[in-house]
């Protein structure tokens, strides 16, 4: 904890960088001393050491747990070089290795752990050295940070004030109030209806020629692929009936700048906008580069690109004010974040707070980042003391006045929902839609409209309500206020009103409560949401098998017991008269804001604005949305949905509970509320079609892609075009399938541990089991590092998956281990990534909502997905004409018809083990690929 009486000069500090400096393997230590000797302990030691000695190392946990304990556990106050590099260089994310730092610093990239360790101490001095030189205001902003972090103890704050006060006298008020710093945004001009301007293709053929370089090369199908895009930004005929491009275009065609080049010179011809929409972020930062290309000056792609993420993305300044004042209470790894938060506030482009440009690495825990951020739609707009500084409301205004928006898929129907939703009483003062679209990673549109066009009613979003309502409860309460107590001082002066506010106060009491997961898992619950809780988990749990299992249970709500009608029946009645007094509530804002505008102070004024804004999204959509799902109840669910009851967990410990409502084919409503009031759409991906087996070859089934995508729901059909990768699949790849490994954990880790070791790292292992991946890491870990191969892995190291890709892609003799979402997530060219491993076929989970779309999309659903995944995999392994890579799948039982989606002219081998190791290791070691690289 913090010790705010303690002077900072107190703290036991090191004179000048002679602690000493920890380099770790697995399970292995290097330690280099002042004197520049190095000595490998053994890990024990080090462990023992830790809890007294600091150490000089990079990233703290993960040093750790390479060692065999969490940093958790006891310890001293490390000097962790990567947070120095964090405050020195703030807003410059790195993969969190000695070896990241080294290559940013301008260094040699130290191999071995002893060289490792000796650098920690260069890079040190040199980040301090910067510090240092930095001009006289910029080091009186940040000795002020480094006085608060000091208060709790950090190891760096004497060196670096040493360095921040030249002179030794100057005495920093210890302050993290970076945001009174921070300009204010400012409005734009309503941009208006776009024109109507075709682009031809041969237009589209010279401005991808412009983008890529006059003196570049381009493909005949990268820029047939570019005219075809151009189709989609043709004027539309009919009302309601948008040009739909569908364009299969395998890697390496060049799709981005191929898309580009129309949609860009489309957006100036007409002063409009299109939205480019990813499903990845990863994705949307390589579109934001690629835009570089079409917008070279600076000054112009940032008054023309903006790269939008959902609110919960961005960091809430309030919520940071918030959390700055509980300094005193928080431990050091806390405030030291905090700190780290502060100089990145004063340096971020966007103030994207997660996946943006602050390192995801340097949270103690993954609760803090949300905390910071309006995940919860606590948001107060206007009444908020920052609102003119606030980073999302900049955000939004500028992807106003932009040219190109490159969002993700779920923002984007969000944004196209809001445009066509009949909330807002005035709808010329609601800004239009996007009307051109261009769906890159279109393959995942079926996804994302399942989750964004679901109905959850859950503990954890009945809670996030009553939060909403009463405002933060409990032991762990957050600055948040209510809508009761925010409107109270609007109603100051109408006490019906107020009386209302009090009857929503008590109505809100139905809604779960803090610790509402332990009281139903103690069957102790209060309030009808939790009781209604309460009896969906014993109806899961008389129903599921394996309750005892790690993952998540579900079963079928119809046949409905007792308990759960009753006391559906008796929640729904109780939403129903909570939405009575909002609507009321809701009714003498508007009339406030109408008819009393003149006698509203300012801050009145824009309280009442948001809160109209958010009683209306809950109490018409929301809440009613919940009482119609809950009313059917005991009878069989509406045409097109499913419903069951769900008890999601983690790792065995229930994590949420409830009931579930989904439609069968999400992409429905999608149709209507994105794709119709659009006037062109562009969707591409490498993985559009279904490539299932035919008598004469492989069938190129297109009925799937407009399935998947939306396009079937439209009367006017799409246009449809397919281009192969420029890339030499049957000379890069190799396809292997081992026919004979069974099921049992130790062999097939052993078959991961020879496969990686034949390939000399550079290897990529997905598993469908969160339990089989553990177990292979236990087993392997140590052996790799022996041969000189770190191994990651998702849910083992403690890091999110974003630092896991970048530890991986910088070092290539590395080795990775995880679940789906690096099957699509990792961009990893070159030799970082030469092997790719499937632990099994990755078969869709028959859970009750695939069962049910198995039922009307056809028993071929199943193997349509499956092909998908595995080509989806298989695209990881080569990213550039120079690539080349092992592709291989540890089950005897892969039906060939499964890996008929994969690139033409790739040859599956069905070989034994050994033969499949030899074949990895020989196909690997032998002469590279020419260097010559295509347009990724």
């Amino acid at each position: 904890m913090l010790r705010h009486s303690e002077p900072m000069d107190s703290i036991a500090q090191q004179s000048e960088l002679t602690m000493p400096a920890l380099a770790t393997g697995f399970r292995r230590a290097v330690v280099a001393r002042a004197d520049g000797s190095v000595v490998e302990p053994a890990p024990e030691l080090v462990l023992q050491g830790a809890v007294s000695t600091p150490y000089l190392l990079a990233h703290t946990n993960l040093t750790f747990n390479r060692l065999g304990r969490s940093h958790r556990e006891g310890r001293a106050s490390h000097f962790d070089v990567l947070d120095l590099f964090a405050f020195v260089w703030p807003a410059q994310p790195i993969a969190p290795s000695i070896g990241a730092l080294a290559r940013v610093l301008g260094h040699d990239v130290p191999r071995e752990l002893p060289a490792q360790a000796l650098f920690l101490r260069t890079a040190a001095a040199q980040l301090l050295d910067e510090a240092q030189a930095w001009p006289e205001i910029e080091r009186k902003r940040a000795a002020r940070i480094v006085a608060a972090m000091g208060q709790a103890r950090w190891s760096w704050a004497p060196l670096l004030m040493a360095r921040l006060d030249h002179d030794g006298r100057a005495k920093a008020t210890p302050g993290l109030d970076v945001w009174r710093g921070l300009g204010e945004w400012e409005e734009f001009a309503p941009q208006g209806q776009p024109g109507s301007q075709p682009i031809d293709e041969q237009e589209a053929r010279l401005q991808l020629k412009t983008i890529v370089g006059r003196d570049a090369e381009i493909r005949a199908s990268q820029s047939d692929y570019s005219a075809l895009a151009a189709q989609a930004f043709r004027p539309r005929v009919h009302e309601g009936d948008p040009i739909v491009v569908l364009a299969e275009a395998g890697t390496g065609l060049g799709k981005t700048a191929g898309y580009l080049a129309p949609a860009t010179l489309w957006a100036e011809r007409n002063q409009g906008q299109v939205w480019i929409s990813t499903y990845t972020k990863n994705l949307q930062r390589q579109i934001a580069q690629e835009l570089t290309r079409v917008y070279p000056s600076d000054a112009e792609r940032a008054e023309k690109v903006t790269v939008r993420k959902g609110r919960e993305n961005y960091l809430c300044l309030l919520n940071f004010e918030e959390a700055t004042t509980r300094l005193p209470v928080l431990v050091e790894r806390e405030t030291v974040a905090l700190g780290l938060v502060a100089r990145w506030i004063t340096a971020t482009k966007d103030g994207d707070l997660q996946g943006g440009d602050f390192p995801a690495w340097a949270w103690p825990y993954p609760g803090l980042a949300s905390s910071l951020t309006d995940r919860h739609g606590e948001c107060i707009y206007a009444a908020c003391p920052h609102y003119r500084r606030c980073f999302l409301e900049r955000v939004v205004r500028k992807t106003r006045a932009s040219r190109v928006v490159v969002a993700n898929h779920a923002l984007t129907m969000v944004e196209a929902a809001r445009a066509t939703a009949m909330l807002d009483s005035d709808p010329e003062a609601r800004p239009a839609g996007p009307t051109r679209y261009v769906f890159d990673e279109g393959h995942h549109i079926f996804d994302a409209a399942d989750s964004f066009f679901a109905v959850h009613i859950t503990g954890w979003e009945g809670a996030e309500m009553r939060r909403w309502l009463r405002g933060a409860e409990g032991r762990g309460a957050r600055r948040s206020r209510g809508l009761i107590e925010r409107l109270n001082p609007v109603f100051e002066n109408d006490p019906e009103e107020i009386e209302r506010l009090q009857e929503v106060a008590q109505l809100a009491l139905a809604l779960p409560g803090d610790g509402w997961l332990s009281r139903v898992g103690n069957d102790a619950p209060r309030g009808s949401m939790e009781r209604f809780l309460a009896a969906a988990r014993t109806q899961v749990r008389a129903r599921a098998d394996d309750i005892a299992g790690p993952y998540g249970l579900e079963c079928e709500v119809h046949p409905v017991t007792a308990d759960v009608r009753e006391t559906a029946v008796t929640l729904a009645h109780d939403l129903k008269a909570l939405i009575v007094p909002l609507m009321q509530i809701a009714a003498a804002l508007r009339k406030m804001l109408t008819e009393s505008a003149d006698e509203l102070v300012a801050q009145h004024r824009m309280r009442a604005e948001a809160a109209l804004r958010g009683i209306e999204r809950r109490a018409r959509l929301i809440l009613p949305n919940w009482i119609d799902a809950l009313g059917s109840i005991g009878q069989e669910a509406p045409a097109g949905f499913v419903d069951w009851l769900g008890v999601e967990r983690s790792d065995g410990h229930d994590t949420d509970i409830g009931f579930y409502r989904h439609r069968i084919d999400p992409t429905v409503p999608f149709a209507a509320e994105v794709l119709e009031p659009a006037h062109g759409v562009f969707i591409t991906s490498a993985t559009l079609r279904d490539k299932a087996p035919a008598d004469d070859g492989v069938g190129e089934d297109w009925r799937a892609a407009e399935i998947r995508t939306g396009a079937a729901h439209l009367v006017l059909p799409p246009v449809r075009a397919s281009f192969v990768s420029p890339f030499d699949y049957g000379r890069q790849t190799r396809v292997i399938v081992v026919r004979d490994l069974n099921r049992d954990p130790e062999l097939l880790a052993t078959a991961y541990r020879e496969l990686f070791l034949a390939a000399g790292g550079g290897a990529l292992g997905l598993f469908t089991s969160i339990r089989s991946l553990k177990m292979t890491y236990r087993a392997i870990a140590e052996p790799l590092a022996t041969h000189g191969l770190p191994l990651y892995a998702q849910h083992v190291d403690g890091l999110d998956t974003g630092s896991l890709v970048d530890l991986f892609r910088e070092d290539e003799d590395s080795c990775l281990l995880g679940t789906d979402a690096l099957r699509d997530g990792v961009d990893v060219p070159g030799r970082s990534l030469r092997l790719v491993v499937f632990e099994r076929v990755p078969w869709p989970r028959p859970d009750i909502l695939h069962k049910a779309r198995c039922v009307q999309f056809g028993k071929g659903f199943d193997d349509q997905l499956t092909r998908l995944r595995l080509a989806q995999g298989f695209g990881r392994l080569i990213r550039r004409a120079s690539d080349r890579g092992v592709f291989v799948i540890l089950d005897a039982r892969t039906p060939s018809r499964l890996l008929s989606g994969l690139p033409q002219g790739v040859v599956v081998e069905r070989l034994a083990l050994a033969d499949a190791i030899a074949g990895v290791r020989q196909f690997l070691a032998s002469p590279g690929l020419a260097q010559a690289q295509g347009p990724d």
